[in-house]
């Protein structure tokens, strides 16, 4: 790969840096717990300066402990995230400080001593909050008994992570602000004229009076979805090849999935060949549904090569699916094309698992990391909690036994995965000059990750911090990758009236938390104890997957290998996925371009590249 320009500065993490350790007043020990005011109605004048522009707080209780790392400080509930301020310095505390939309669940648990016969006096249970975040930290907050702590806490989580409706998100309450947006619409068009060769910049007005309808020798841009009429999860403009008509487009939508049909999304401007999307094609039970329009449109992208002497030029058609779950979607009247029916074409399928596998892969990873991690949620680490036997002098039980739970997570597997995809992906455009179509089943998960890390690979302008964004708001955002479905955030779909509903889950499990089954196993003297009736809350959503995190953790890998090809480093990634996942800004918001113009997010929310160009 082509290097670019490191840059070794990283960005303001949105988790304060100013992390401190409490020496004498941050034990479990050392603290009373029977002594105690109530919660102060007050807030606090240190707690004050560390808000943001329209941060409020909720509530706030003080003598609280970070089991992870035995800390007491300030526990904050504000109206954007879960604030943990150190009792001594009154700094904030990375590891205890998360957005409430990065919160996936969270509990109420009951720390009881065995040791003693009956709950006395001087030996009350300690009362646990424990906050999943779906940034695969576990945090667990120790409260003092008999002070309604917990329960005011708990309440104001309930309240607060579960906005009723899109717009009560903090995004909007906080508005533009000093990260102005710019119109997303012009910045996409900006990037196509990018890949057409064109010097034009466009602005609004160019896309008002319809002016961007650009072309080259091979390509164009279409305005024939600029209304969202023919597929609402498209983008409004998108490149189709010169010769194919505007009503030709449309015939073929209709033979793909959700109409969203093949487009290209790269194009090489040396050879000619590029890298199309789309959803699977419309097959049907027996496989023997045709489109001649789809077949024509998927043909042009054999343009003729120079150096083959006006030869076509080879297509590969990516499934990305398990060839198994391809036949099977024609049940449902999806499938896969027959290279017979494509001139030029061969199949090839990746085996790249669905949304559900790999949100329980994610699942386990977290509980692994939990585990075998130093700032475990138990408040214990690894070396204790195995009676202190070490591997390598680290804090881990052994390397077989960490070995072997991290790959039953199965998550590297997954990240390997996408990534050979990704590479003989490039590798075909950059060495045989063939064009490849890439799809799914709706072509805005699995063929999201495969193109837009495919031209990571073989556009070193993506590697750089402007291209970094243009790529996101191409492949990501404006062909419909479904971002609130994904995690678990209110859109604008549905009846409005409770898009972000959360659960209440009982646990009969006692002996361990309730996150990572791992700890059964570790011999711990003290009973554990999650209440019930329902004091469990988390995202009711089988759509929710960390489909954009394994995307972004593939980048990560890229970056150890070849870190001099990047003008981005592995810092920005980590402040990059928390700012997404925090939904702090409103470019990530809803599940498509159309969704997002509907509900104004571009004018009513501040940008995250914005911030990021404030940073650097």
């Amino acid at each position: 790969m082509a290097g670019s320009k490191p840059r070794s500065g990283r960005s303001t993490s949105l988790r304060d840096t100013s992390e401190s350790r409490m020496d004498t007043a941050g034990s479990w020990d050392v603290l009373e717990w029977t002594k105690i005011e109530p919660m102060s109605r007050s807030v606090s004048r240190d707690v004050l300066e560390l808000l943001l522009e329209a941060e409020q707080v909720v509530v706030e209780g003080s003598g609280v402990v970070l089991v992870n790392t035995d800390e007491a400080g300030t526990l904050v509930v504000t109206n954007y995230r879960l604030l943990f301020l150190s009792e001594g310095t009154r700094k904030i505390i990375p590891l205890g400080t998360i957005p409430l939309a990065t919160i996936e669940k969270f509990s109420k648990i009951v720390l009881k001593n065995p040791s003693a016969s009956h709950q006395s006096e001087k030996n009350p249970s300690k009362r646990l909050l424990q906050v999943t975040g779906k940034d695969m930290r576990i945090i667990t907050f120790g409260f003092r008994p008999r002070t309604k702590q917990r329960r005011a806490i708990f309440d104001a989580l309930l309240k607060y992570t579960k906005p009723a409706r899109l717009w009560d998100l903090y995004a909007f309450s906080a508005g533009p602000s000093r990260y102005q947006n710019t119109n997303p619409k012009v910045r996409l068009l900006s990037e196509y004229f990018r890949l057409l060769g064109s010097s034009y910049h466009p602005s609004p007005e160019t896309i008002e009076n319809r002016s961007f309808t650009l072309s080259n020798d091979w390509w164009r841009i279409s305005s024939v979805n600029s209304n969202y009429d023919m597929s609402p999860t498209y983008p409004f403009a998108f490149i189709v090849p010169k010769a194919f008509s505007d009503e030709e487009i449309l015939q073929a939508s209709n033979f793909r999935a959700r109409c969203r049909l093949p487009v290209v999304t790269w194009c090489h401007s040396g050879t000619g060949a590029v890298l199309a999307r789309s959803s699977q094609p419309l097959v049907g039970l027996m496989m023997n549904m045709r489109s001649n329009a789809d077949e024509k449109l998927v043909t042009a992208f054999c343009t003729k090569h120079y150096s083959l002497r006006g030869s076509s030029r080879k297509l590969y058609i990516a499934d990305a699916r398990p060839r198994k779950n391809a036949l099977a979607n024609g049940a449902m009247g999806g499938g896969s094309e027959s290279s017979s029916n494509y001139s030029q074409s061969e199949i090839v399928f990746f085996g790249i698992d669905n949304i559900h596998a790999i949100r329980d892969s994610l699942a386990r990873l977290r509980d692994y990391l939990d585990t075998y991690g130093a700032t475990s949620s138990d408040g214990m680490s690894s070396f204790l909690r195995h009676s202190g036997w070490t591997w390598g002098g680290g804090n881990l039980s052994s390397m077989s036994a960490s070995v072997s739970t991290l790959g039953d997570s199965a998550w590297l597997i997954h990240v390997q995965t996408v990534l050979a995809g990704s590479a003989w992906i490039a590798a075909r455009i950059a060495l045989e000059a063939a064009s490849v179509l890439v799809h799914c089943s709706d072509g805005w998960d699995r063929t999201t990750q495969l193109v837009s890390l495919a031209s990571l690979l073989l556009d070193p302008y993506y590697r750089t911090f402007k291209g970094f964004q243009a790529l996101i708001e191409k492949d990501w955002l404006a062909f419909g990758h479904p971002f609130a479905d994904r995690m678990g955030m209110p859109t604008i779909s549905g009846d409005g009236n409770n898009p972000y509903e959360l659960y209440r889950q009982s646990s009969s499990r006692i002996g361990s938390f309730p996150t990572s089954p791992m700890r059964q196993l570790s011999g711990s003297s003290t009973s554990i104890t999650q209440q019930s009736p329902g004091p469990s809350h988390t995202q009711n959503s089988s759509n929710a997957s960390p489909i954009f995190l394994q995307w972004v953790d593939c980048i990560s890998q890229l970056l150890r290998m070849y870190p001099l090809a990047f003008e981005y480093s592995m810092a920005f990634l980590v402040d990059f996925v928390d700012c997404v996942l925090s939904c702090r800004f409103g470019n990530f918001f809803c599940n498509s371009e159309k969704e997002r113009q509907q509900a104004g997010v571009p004018d009513a929310c501040g940008c995250l590249w914005a911030y990021f160009e404030d940073q650097l």
